[in-house]
């Protein structure tokens, strides 16, 4: 096991619970993308939770779907650990399962789909990468739907 997942789901519907599935398909990320030893943190949340959160840390007003907080800078208080396999925290990705259901209707394609697609763009960009050009969006969004279809979350 390369990825240690740790799974939160801050909505209280234990019929929509994707913990296997979402680490699943970050493991098959991890090793597609060589991560090593490596732990990630993801939390499902409300629309309220994610705009709170949005408009917190991003300065927007506005529900997403998606927002990762990438963990690989070290901060001031920290030690790096010398020796031995370190493993690697890459940050925390947290998902809004309505937006995630909204999304997946308009898509025409099944939400564990959607939460997978959601988990593995979450992760790219953990892992550096961006969608802010053209280039750059093709590059991730490629990478994404070989990362799914490597799982079998086919469209």
């Amino acid at each position: 096991m390369m990825l240690h997942v740790e799974y939160l789901n801050e909505i209280d519907e234990s019929s929509t619970d994707f913990q296997e599935l979402l680490s699943n398909v970050l493991q098959k990320a991890a090793e597609m993308e060589k991560t090593g030893q490596a732990e990630v943190s993801i939390t499902i949340v409300s629309k309220e939770r994610i705009q709170e959160i949005n408009k917190e840390y991003r300065q927007k007003d506005s529900v997403t779907d998606v927002i990762s907080f990438a963990m690989e800078e070290m901060g001031e208080d920290e030690t790096e650990i010398i020796g031995g396999e370190e493993t690697r925290f890459l940050g925390d990705i947290i998902i809004c399962l309505d937006v995630a259901k909204e999304q997946a209707e308009e898509y025409g394609h099944s939400l564990e789909r959607e939460m997978g697609f959601l988990a593995v763009h979450g992760i790219l960009h953990l892992l550096g990468y961006d969608h802010m050009s053209d280039e750059d969006e093709k590059r991730m969004f490629g990478r994404q739907e070989e990362i799914l279809e490597q799982y079998g979350l086919k469209r």
